[in-house]
């Protein structure tokens, strides 16, 4: 390494984000990006630990000790092409990652891993205004046509794997625009848009044709689409989401999470939204049930929006404030976490159960709740622990249950797993020959990285299954 007693003598030092009461009134992005000065010294505590477990902590496999290196020694460019040489969005991962990496990064044995994740960002941020958005198209084109069904993470690494390769791909989208979830499920104030466009762009400068609001099973019918393409990559994610089955669930101002989400970021795209459908959290108090990823987005969305208060309760109990004895380094470490959503402003709290909803003219004023213990693997409610939360607009942020049936995974006949996800072997491909998949429709709810590591994945296992394969010449409509 350029520094190996740079850990000793530089302390970790974070990105810096714009004051609450400044990015609570807009929709930018609210991370200030570092100087590439000040990028180069945090570099320099990666440390020569001769078994880098960041790698072990990153489903990509990035090269993090090697970019560390280069960045630290001003190489930034190269640093550039080995990042992306195990990456193909890390614009994306640089801001909405949660980090596995710093987790299991040597230095957090002490809690002060590298900055990871603010270096890739810096790394990729860099190559979009210089060479990585350029077009690398492939230089023998196989004839192979592929379809892509869904343009999420794992759809468009998918996407762009096998179009590299020289197969002719088409990714078709059921929304008007690309980008599935990053498109409308991650606020812009977490990540703005614009870096989906200029990869959309590039991936039709390397062949790749765009298709979208076109839904497969109504538009084409599953066997046609079998019969039209070579291989099929279905990568439309696990939309279904977890439903809270209680008394009032019917009342309006009780939706679901990702319909709120994706409601705002179609307003900041420019979209003009029926009013009558409007979910909007303005004026309101707001409860967001659930304590994940998704729910932290509905409360900074909520703020933004003007909400008069945002409580988010959780099911859960709530997180040690530092690893306990069973949860050592490496691991994961299962503690108690404060997003930037939630320093805004929301009201937190944990081991609380919804019983019913209370409506008045049809539309929900209060959410009944109890607090619960956990004894022996099982919950029970604590006896006088009522609670009532006056609220307006309710939002179910519990996560979700796998892909959605109705469409192609029931017309192809698909097998399913246990769990309710499209059941598929290492290669990706499923119980139907030629049709693959990747990501969430095959994992089930996960991270943004695990989802482009899933699709560089398949889209090798598909190349090697068209190398056995008679090309089809039949064209899709």
């Amino acid at each position: 390494m350029g520094d190996p007693k740079g850990f000793l003598k530089v302390a970790r030092v974070e990105e810096d984000e714009r004051p609450i009461d400044e990015r609570v009134r807009d929709w930018t992005e609210i991370v200030q990006p570092a100087p590439e000065s000040q990028v180069s010294e945090q570099a320099s505590r990666c440390m020569d630990c001769g078994i880098p477990f960041c790698h072990q902590g990153c489903p990509l496999g990035n090269l993090i000790p090697e970019w560390n290196d280069l960045v630290h020694k001003g190489k930034i460019d190269l640093a550039v092409t080995r990042l992306l040489a195990t990456n193909n969005f890390p614009e994306v991962t640089g801001r909405i990652c949660p980090a596995p990496c710093e987790a299991s990064c040597v230095l957090n044995i002490r809690e002060e891993p590298v900055t990871i994740k603010t270096i890739e960002r810096t790394i990729a941020d860099h190559g979009l205004q210089h060479t990585a958005a350029i077009p690398r198209p492939a230089a023998i084109r196989t004839g192979k046509r592929v379809a892509v069904v869904g343009s999420g993470p794992a759809g468009l690494a998918a996407a762009q794997q096998l179009a590299r390769s020289g197969h002719d791909v088409v990714v078709f989208e059921r929304d008007d625009r690309i980008g599935g979830l990053l498109r409308y499920g991650i606020p812009d104030f977490k990540m703005e848009k614009d870096i989906i466009d200029v990869r959309i762009e590039q991936m039709r400068g390397e062949g790749v044709t765009f298709r979208a609001g076109v839904d497969v099973a109504r538009d084409f019918g599953a066997d046609r689409f079998v019969r039209d393409f070579d291989a099929i990559v279905l990568a439309m994610g696990a939309r279904a989401p977890r439903d809270l089955v209680t008394p009032g669930r019917e009342l309006g101002g009780v939706h679901f999470a990702m319909a709120f989400l994706e409601q705002q970021n179609r307003r900041i795209a420019g979209d003009t939204l029926d009013s009558s459908s409007a979910i909007l959290a303005t004026g309101k108090r707001v409860v967001v049930i659930g304590g994940g990823d998704t729910g932290s987005d509905c409360v900074g969305t909520s703020l933004r929006q003007g909400a008069v208060s945002v409580t988010q309760l959780e099911l859960m109990p709530k997180p040690h404030l530092m690893r306990v004895p069973t949860n050592p380094w490496p691991e994961w470490p299962l503690v108690l976490r404060t997003s930037s959503s939630q320093e805004e402003g929301a009201q937190r709290d944990w081991a609380v159960s919804t019983r019913g909803f209370r409506g008045e003219g049809g539309r929900v004023v209060g959410l009944d709740a109890v607090r619960v213990v956990f004894e022996g693997g099982k919950m029970r409610p604590v006896e006088g622990a009522d609670l009532l939360i006056r609220c307006e607009l309710v939002l179910l942020a519990m996560g979700f249950v796998g892909p959605e049936r109705r469409g192609l995974v029931e017309d192809l006949g698909l097998t399913l797993d246990a769990r309710g996800n499209v059941r598929s072997d290492r290669s990706g491909l499923t119980s139907v020959p030629g049709v693959f998949a990747a990501g969430d429709v095959s994992r089930g709810q996960s991270l943004v990285v695990w989802a482009i590591a899933d699709g560089r994945r398949v889209a090798a296992g598909v190349d090697a299954w068209l190398s056995r394969a008679p090309a089809k010449r039949a064209a899709a409509g």
